[in-house]
C-alpha cells in the first residue's frame, strides 16, 4: 500500500465581522489575500517592505488598526509589512490581525524554510505553539485555532478543521476537553464526519485565554482508533477593556519650594486586556489641573511610568502665595499606546503643597500693656503674633519665652493652641507695696526650626509693661498661729496674751479693730482696740472642745478701709493638767455562788480623766464595812486593779460594799462607789439569783471579764 501524503489543511483563523448595507453587497470585508508564502531570507532588513497587505471593511477603513504576532514587525498605514530592526530568524509563520469598527480579519504569512522559535507568537497572542503539532507518524493533522474574542452573531461559526487521510471508512471524529464536555460545556463542537470545528458563542479572553481540546477518531462502537491528539484554541485579544485606576484615592505631597523635576507621586492603571499587546499598553497624560494658577502646567506626568513631577520653578511653588495649596489633576490613562483609537480611563490625583518653616512669627506690636490687682493670679494679657505658615503645622505654632524681668518667677506664658496667642499669667501674687510696675521682655519662636535662609528678627521679641493696682489687703497676724500655755482652772478674767496684727497697706493710714471669730467653748474675750485676750470662764482640759490638751480659737482683725478688709489669726492654748478629777471604778456589779469554793468575787479597775502624775497608782479600800470585818477582803493586784473576795460563804442575797479609790495627785482625790454583789444559788449548772434580785453576770463571768481587762493593760 502506497503511503498517503498528508493533506496540508489551511485553518480558517478568524471570521470576518460584517456590517453591510444594500449598496455594499458587492464588497467582501477582510483581506483580499489571506495566506502568503515567502522564502526565508538571510536577514529581514529594517524598514524594508516584505509584502503589501490589502484589507477593506467596505466602509472606508476608518480607524484601521493592525497587529502582528511578532514584536519585530509592523504594518504601515499603506499595508506594507516591514521589520522594525534587522533580524534573521522569526519562526515559520506570522499572523496579521486587521480591525476597524466595522470588520476584522486575519492573514497568515508562511515563511518557507523558517525555523521554529519557541514563544514567538506567545509574545503577542500568548500562543502555546507557533506551528502545527508534529505528526509523529499519526494520520490526524491539527493546527492551533485562533479565534478573536467578542465575535458577533451568527453562531455557530466554523473556525478550523481536523484532517485524517487514513481514517477508516465509517469512523468518526470526537472532540473532548474543557469547553466541550467539561465546564464550560458546549462552547466547541466538531463535525464527526468532516472534522470541521465550530464555536457556538462569543468568547472572552479575559475569562479564558486558551482552551486545551483533544481530537480522536473512533469506530462505530465508540472505540478509539487514533488519538487523542491535543488541539489548542487560542482566543485573540480585542481591545474591550478600559484602563482602570484601582488604588485610589491618590494623594501626593510635595514640599513648597521644591526643585523643578521633583517627583510627587506615581499613578498606575490596570488594563485587563492582553499585556503582550497594545491593547494593554498604557500612556498617561494630565487632562485638567485645578486651580490653573499660577501656571496651568504646574505638573507633568511621565506618559509611560505615570510619575507626576513638578515643572515650575521653586519660586512659583510657594505655599503662602498660592491661591490654594491643594491641586487636583484629572489623570487619563489610554491604551493602544496612547493612539486615538485607544480606550481611556481617568482618576483624580490630589497634590498637597506642604508647608516648610520659611516665615518667622512676628508680634503684631512691639509693646503690650497689662494691669493686675495685687494679690490676684491668672491671665493678664494675650500677646498676638502673625505667621504666614500653615496653621496645621509646627511651622506656625508659636512657643513663647520670658527672657527678662521675671527674677521671682511670678509670671508664666503659655500658647493658646487655638489662636496661637501668648497667654501671660501671674502665678505668684504681686505686692503693690513692693513694686507697682513690672517690665517683661518676651520672645516668640516656632515649634519647628526655621529653614536655613530664614532667621528670627527684632519683630520676634516684644515688651510687656505691667501695672500693679493697689488693693485694700486684710491685716496680718504675727505670729500666726499664736501659742500660749496655761494651767486649766485658772481664774476667770485671767489675761492670756495680746495679739498683734499689722496692715500690709503701709501707704495707707488705717486703724485695726479685733473681734472673736470662733470660740467653741465660749471661754475667751478680746479687747477690740488693743487685742488683749482674757478668759470669761474656767478653762477645762477635760472639755470635749479640747484635743490633746490644746484649745483652738480664731480672731479677726478688721481695718478701716472702704470696704474694710479682714485678716484671721489662730490662737492655740495648751492647757496644763490639774488634779481636778476623782478616779472611778469598774465594774460596779458582781455575782457569786453561795456555795462557791473559789471565794474570789470580782477584779476592780480604776480610771482617771487627769494626766499622770494625777492618776495611778490608785489606792483601793473598803469604806466603813457594815458587816463583820472577816466577810470581805480587797487586795491590790497592780497600780490600777484590785481583787475583791469573800472570806466565807454568804447566804443568797444582795450586798452593797462601798469601795473607796484614791489617786496619786497632790493633793489626792478620792471617790467612793457602791459595789453591788449578788450571792446566787448555783445548782446543776444553773444560777438562780431571784431571791437576790434581778439576775446579773455570774461571779465567774465577772471575774473572767475583769482578768481580761487586767491583761489588756
Amino acid at each position: 500500500m502506497q503511503p498517503t501524503t498528508p493533506l496540508v489543511l489551511y485553518v480558517l483563523l478568524s471570521q470576518v465581522l460584517l456590517l453591510t448595507s444594500a449598496e455594499d453587497l458587492d464588497c467582501t470585508p477582510g483581506f483580499q489575500q489571506k495566506v502568503f508564502h515567502i522564502d526565508q531570507p538571510a536577514e529581514f532588513i529594517e524598514d524594508q517592505a516584505i509584502l503589501n497587505l490589502i484589507f477593506s471593511d467596505c466602509k472606508g477603513n476608518d480607524k484601521l488598526h493592525y497587529e502582528v504576532s511578532s514584536p519585530y514587525f509592523k504594518v504601515n498605514n499603506d499595508g506594507s509589512l516591514v521589520a522594525l530592526r534587522n533580524i534573521t530568524a522569526v519562526g515559520k509563520t506570522l499572523f496579521v490581525h486587521a480591525r476597524t469598527p466595522h470588520a476584522e480579519d486575519m492573514a497568515e504569512l508562511v515563511i518557507v524554510g523558517g525555523k521554529d522559535i519557541q514563544g514567538s507568537l506567545q509574545d503577542i497572542f500568548k500562543f502555546a505553539r507557533t506551528s502545527p503539532v508534529p505528526r509523529q507518524k499519526r494520520s490526524i493533522v491539527v493546527s492551533p485555532i485562533l479565534i478573536p474574542e467578542n465575535q458577533r452573531q451568527p453562531f455557530p461559526k466554523d473556525v478550523g478543521r481536523v484532517v485524517d487521510n487514513d481514517r477508516p471508512e465509517g469512523s468518526k471524529f470526537r472532540l473532548t476537553g474543557k469547553g466541550v464536555d467539561q465546564e464550560p460545556k458546549g462552547i466547541f463542537r466538531i463535525n464527526e464526519n468532516t472534522g470541521s470545528v465550530s464555536v457556538t458563542r462569543n468568547l472572552d479572553r479575559e475569562t479564558i485565554a486558551t482552551y486545551q481540546l483533544f481530537v480522536e477518531t473512533i469506530d462505530v462502537n465508540g472505540k478509539t482508533l487514533e488519538g487523542p491528539v491535543p488541539l489548542e484554541v487560542i482566543v485573540i485579544d480585542q481591545n474591550d477593556n478600559r484602563p482602570i485606576f484601582r488604588e485610589g484615592p491618590y494623594i501626593g505631597h510635595v514640599m513648597e519650594g521644591s526643585p523643578t523635576g521633583t517627583t510627587v507621586m506615581r499613578m498606575t492603571a490596570f488594563d485587563a486586556d492582553d499585556p503582550a499587546t497594545d491593547n494593554a499598553l498604557l500612556r498617561y497624560n494630565i487632562r485638567q489641573q485645578t486651580p490653573d494658577k499660577p501656571s496651568p502646567n504646574m505638573f507633568y506626568i511621565d506618559p509611560e511610568k505615570g510619575d507626576i513631577v513638578t515643572v515650575v520653578s521653586p519660586a512659583l511653588l510657594d505655599r503662602e502665595t498660592l491661591e490654594n495649596p491643594k491641586y487636583e489633576l484629572i489623570i487619563e490613562a489610554q491604551d493602544m499606546a496612547g493612539q486615538d483609537v485607544g480606550l481611556t480611563g481617568t482618576a483624580t490625583a490630589t497634590i498637597m503643597i506642604d508647608d516648610k518653616n520659611d516665615h518667622s512669627p512676628k508680634f503684631t506690636k512691639k509693646e503690650f500693656q497689662a494691669t493686675v490687682e495685687e494679690g490676684a493670679v491668672g491671665v493678664i494679657v494675650n500677646l498676638t503674633v502673625e505667621d504666614k505658615d500653615d496653621p496645621a503645622t509646627g511651622a506656625w505654632r508659636a512657643a513663647y519665652t520670658i527672657i527678662n524681668g521675671n527674677p521671682g518667677q511670678s509670671f508664666e506664658i503659655h500658647t493658646n493652641l487655638q489662636t496661637n496667642e501668648g497667654m501671660l499669667s501671674v502665678v505668684k501674687p504681686l505686692d503693690y507695696e513692693i513694686s507697682a510696675f513690672h517690665t517683661l521682655l518676651i520672645k516668640v519662636e516656632n515649634e519647628d526650626p526655621l529653614v536655613p535662609d530664614v532667621s528670627y528678627g527684632p519683630s520676634s521679641t516684644a515688651t510687656v509693661h505691667i501695672t500693679v493696682l493697689d488693693v485694700n489687703e486684710g491685716p496680718v497676724f504675727y505670729p500666726d498661729p499664736m501659742m500660749v500655755t496655761r494651767q486649766e482652772n485658772i481664774s476667770v478674767g485671767s489675761v492670756l496674751l495680746t495679739v498683734n496684727a499689722t496692715d500690709p497697706d503701709s501707704l495707707q493710714r488705717q486703724t485695726i479693730r479685733y473681734s472673736v471669730y470662733k470660740d467653741p467653748a465660749g471661754w475667751l474675750n478680746i479687747n477690740p482696740i488693743n487685742g488683749t485676750v482674757d478668759t470669761t470662764a474656767v478653762l477645762d482640759r477635760e472639755s470635749p472642745f479640747v484635743h490633746d490638751s490644746v484649745y483652738t480659737a480664731l480672731f479677726l482683725a478688721i481695718d478701716s478701709g472702704n470696704p474694710p478688709a479682714t485678716g484671721t489669726g489662730t490662737l492655740l492654748i495648751t492647757l496644763e493638767d490639774v488634779n481636778d478629777n476623782a478616779p472611778f471604778i469598774y465594774p460596779t456589779v458582781a455575782e457569786v455562788c453561795d456555795d462557791a469554793k473559789n471565794l474570789s468575787v470580782v477584779i476592780l479597775g480604776a480610771s482617771d480623766k487627769d494626766l499622770h502624775p494625777n492618776t495611778d497608782p490608785f489606792k483601793f479600800e473598803i469604806h466603813k464595812q457594815t458587816v463583820p470585818d472577816k466577810v470581805w477582803k480587797i487586795s491590790k493586784i497592780n497600780n490600777t486593779h484590785a481583787l475583791v473576795s469573800l472570806l466565807q460563804n454568804l447566804n443568797k442575797a444582795n450586798y452593797h460594799l462601798p469601795i473607796m479609790v484614791t489617786d496619786s495627785g497632790k493633793p489626792p482625790m478620792t471617790n467612793i462607789t457602791d459595789l453591788r454583789i449578788q450571792v446566787c444559788s448555783c445548782k446543776n449548772s444553773k444560777v438562780d439569783c431571784n431571791a437576790a434580785g434581778a439576775p446579773h453576770f455570774s461571779a465567774a463571768a465577772v471575774l473572767l471579764l475583769s482578768l481580761f481587762s487586767l491583761a489588756s493593760l
